[in-house]
């Protein structure tokens, strides 16, 4: 089995990919400055893998952090989660995505090649296609036509490490060019906990049925689509880490780069989504309607078929199994990691006293 290093690991996708690599028998470092995230994440992975799991509170961004991870343990590959991600957020603080997300990606891979560590498996983004010239969306489409600040981040660090990859033939790049996320671990331990007004559809969603927010707010219900409302593709969260799993096995077994879109490879609607959560939960969910958000597009979903055929990968847990999985989490955890951490906070401060 390898060393991989996982940066952005006690994320929502870090997270439940890293517990998939320890259950596969990886050994895995975590790299994450916690600024969107809780280190509570990776110690529940640990209780639910039984597997040790090294967390280095540090950025991608310091050189000094990732040269004495690369000394201290022998990587042999990195997949790179690390990163701002909220697409509104982005359209705000373009600057910062671009120092966080570009510029931080740059230090990491100067930092790998140094190294000699030239396996990457990238954390991409369906906003890289922009507003899709057909549907389903295919690998073979343009690929730099993001409508955000957020998707350009992704298209620039594609471009850099398909540069790299030309330059050099020993780089072995999966370039993962995901959809929309959702859902959480089976056992209700671990799943998505946004700091604040979440972002993206379920957790907010998730929110008003806990009553933590009074309604959810549709942006835009005047598309071209069945109901109105945005049509995405939805994919399950432990689909998505077994396909960064199906990934890195490509990449040692194949030694050589790829690029694949890992989606359902069906649309659901913003309306449909409140509906399956309503049938889970069996809580109401009040919407309220609001104009169309600037970067948001009507519909958007994937062709998952070349993952299928290199991968060997596809998509399994359904609709429901999501919307079940993100209620059992939520409803179990209802102030996500807040209450845990609180708690570690008072008992490390009771040993101080």
């Amino acid at each position: 089995m390898s060393a991989i290093l996982v940066t952005g690991g006690s994320g929502y996708i870090g997270s439940h990919t890293v517990l998939c690599l320890a259950e596969a028998g990886h050994q895995v470092i975590v790299l994450d400055n916690l600024c969107n995230s809780s280190e509570v994440a990776i110690e529940r992975v640990r209780e639910l893998t039984g597997r040790p799991i090294d967390l280095v509170i540090g950025d991608i961004r310091d050189m000094d952090c990732l040269s004495q991870i690369f000394e201290r343990h022998p990587v042999d590959a990195v997949m790179h989660f690390a990163g701002l991600k909220a697409v509104g957020e982005s359209v705000e603080q373009p600057l910062a995505y671009y120092e966080n997300n570009v510029a931080g990606t740059l230090v990491l891979l100067e930092a790998m090649q140094s190294e000699g560590v030239k396996q990457i498996v990238f954390s991409s983004s369906a906003t890289v296609y922009g507003d899709p010239e057909r549907l389903p969306v295919t690998e073979d489409m343009p690929a730099n036509r993001a409508t955000n600040p957020y998707g350009q981040t992704k298209s620039m660090i594609e471009a850099i490490l398909n540069d790299l990859a030309a330059a050099d033939p020993e780089w072995r790049v999966a370039v993962l060019r995901y959809f929309n996320p959702v859902g959480a671990h089976p056992s209700g331990r671990i799943g998505e906990d946004p700091s604040g007004t979440p972002n993206n559809l379920l957790p907010y969603i998730a929110q008003v049925a806990v009553g933590a927010l009074s309604a959810l707010p549709v942006y835009g219900d005047d598309y071209d689509t069945v109901d109105g409302t945005g049509v995405r593709d939805y994919i399950h969260v432990m689909d998505l880490a077994e396909g960064h799993l199906a990934a890195l096995d490509y990449l040692q077994q194949n030694k050589r780069s790829g690029v694949w879109n890992l989606g359902a490879g069906r649309g659901v609607t913003v309306l449909e989504m409140v509906e399956a959560f309503r049938r889970a939960s069996g809580q109401l969910i009040p919407t309220e309607p609001k104009p169309r958000r600037n970067g948001d597009i009507a519909a958007c979903w994937a062709d998952p078929a070349k993952a299928l055929r290199e991968l060997h990968w596809n998509a399994r847990r359904s609709l429901d199994a999501m919307v079940e999985d993100t209620w059992r989490w939520k409803s179990g955890n209802p102030d996500g990691y807040n209450n845990e951490t609180e708690k570690q906070e008072k008992t490390n401060l009771s040993k101080k006293q």
